[in-house]
C-alpha cells in the first residue's frame, strides 16, 4: 500500500521524440506551427459551416464534429510536449498522465467512429439519394454523434481505471512525447495481464466494426456508381467520396503504421514518430483536404475570408 501510494503521487518522464539538445529548438518551431495551423484550419471549418446555411446539411454537420474532435486531439499532446522543450523538462504528473491516457484514447475513437458515420453518410446520399434527407434527418445525425462519444468516453474510461490499479517505479520513463497507453503498460512493474486483454479486445471490436462499415459503405457506393449510366452522374457520385477517403486512408494509414512499426521492430522511437503523423499531421492536413476538393466549402471559406473587419 505504501509503494502504490508513492506511485500514484510521483511522476513520470517523458523522453519526447529526440534527446538531442540541438534540435530541440527545431522541434518546439516545427510543432508549434503544426498546432497553429490545426487549430485555426479546423476553427475555420467549424465556422463556416455554422455560419452559412448552404453548409447545414448532415455532411458537414459530421465534419464540424471532426474538426473539433481533430482540436481536442493535439490540444491533449502538442502543448504539454512544447512546455516540456522549452522549460527543458520531461516531468509529467500522474494524474497528469492518466488524463493524456483518457483525452487521446478518447479523441482518436472518436474520430475513427465519425469517418465511418460519414462512410455511412455517403452511403445513404448516393444509394439512397430520394430518402436521402429522411433518413439523415437532424435527430439521427445529433444521436450518432451522441452514442459515438458516449461508447468512447466509457471505454476510455474503463482502460483509465484498470491503470489505476498498477504500480510504477519511481522516475519511470516513457520512450514517447506523450502518455500513449501501450508504451504506459509497458513501464508498468505490476502485472498488466488484464490490461493488455481488455486493450486487445476493445481495438478489435472499436476496429473491426467501423472498418467493416466503411467497407460495406463504398463497396455499395461503388456497385451503385457503377450502375449509373451517364459519366457525368459516376463523376458526381464519386467526386463527393474524394475528401472523405483521403481522410479515412490518411488516418487509417498512419494508424497501421504506428503499430506496425512497434510489432515489426519493438522500437519505441519509431512508434513515437509514426504516432506523430495520426495525433498531429492528420489533424493539421484534414482542413486543407476538405476545403482544396470541396467547391462548396471552398466558396464558403472565401466569402468568410472576403468579409470587410471592422475596427473600433
Amino acid at each position: 500500500m505504501e509503494a502504490e501510494n508513492c506511485t500514484k503521487s510521483s511522476e513520470f518522464l517523458l523522453l519526447g521524440l529526440s534527446e538531442n539538445s540541438e534540435l530541440q529548438p527545431h522541434l518546439f518551431g516545427l510543432f508549434l506551427s503544426m498546432y497553429l495551423v490545426t487549430v485555426l484550419g479546423n476553427l475555420l471549418i467549424i465556422l463556416a459551416v455554422s455560419s452559412d446555411t448552404l453548409l447545414h446539411t448532415p455532411m458537414y454537420f459530421f465534419l464540424s464534429n471532426l474538426s473539433f474532435t481533430d482540436i481536442c486531439l493535439s490540444t491533449t499532446t502538442i502543448p504539454k510536449m512544447l512546455v516540456n522543450i522549452q522549460t527543458q523538462r520531461k516531468d509529467i504528473s500522474y494524474r497528469g498522465c492518466l488524463t493524456q491516457v483518457y483525452f487521446s484514447m478518447s479523441f482518436a475513437g472518436i474520430d475513427h467512429f465519425l469517418l465511418t458515420v460519414m462512410a455511412y453518410d455517403r452511403f445513404v446520399a448516393i444509394c439512397h439519394p430520394l430518402h436521402y434527407m429522411a433518413i439523415m434527418n437532424p435527430c439521427l445525425c445529433g444521436l450518432l454523434v451522441l452514442i459515438t462519444w458516449l461508447i468512447i468516453f466509457w471505454v476510455s474510461l474503463l482502460h483509465v481505471l484498470l491503470t489505476v490499479r498498477l504500480t510504477f517505479p519511481a522516475g519511470t520513463e516513457i520512450s514517447h512525447f506523450f502518455c500513449d497507453l501501450p508504451q504506459l503498460l509497458k513501464v508498468a512493474s505490476s502485472d498488466t495481464f488484464i490490461n493488455n486483454i481488455i486493450l486487445y479486445v476493445a481495438t478489435a471490436l472499436l476496429g473491426v466494426f467501423p472498418v467493416t462499415g466503411i467497407l460495406f459503405s463504398y463497396s455499395r457506393i461503388v456497385s451503385s456508381g457503377m450502375r449509373m449510366s451517364s459519366t457525368a452522374g459516376k463523376y458526381k457520385a464519386f467526386s463527393t467520396c474524394g475528401s472523405h477517403l483521403c481522410v479515412v486512408s490518411l488516418f487509417y494509414g498512419t494508424a497501421l503504421g504506428v503499430y506496425l512499426s512497434y510489432a515489426v521492430t519493438r522500437s519505441s522511437q519509431g512508434s513515437s514518430i509514426a504516432s506523430v503523423m495520426y495525433t498531429v499531421v492528420t489533424p493539421m492536413l484534414n482542413p486543407f483536404i476538405y476545403s482544396l476538393r470541396n467547391k462548396n466549402m471552398k466558396a464558403v471559406l472565401e466569402r468568410l475570408l472576403r468579409r470587410p473587419t471592422f475596427c473600433l
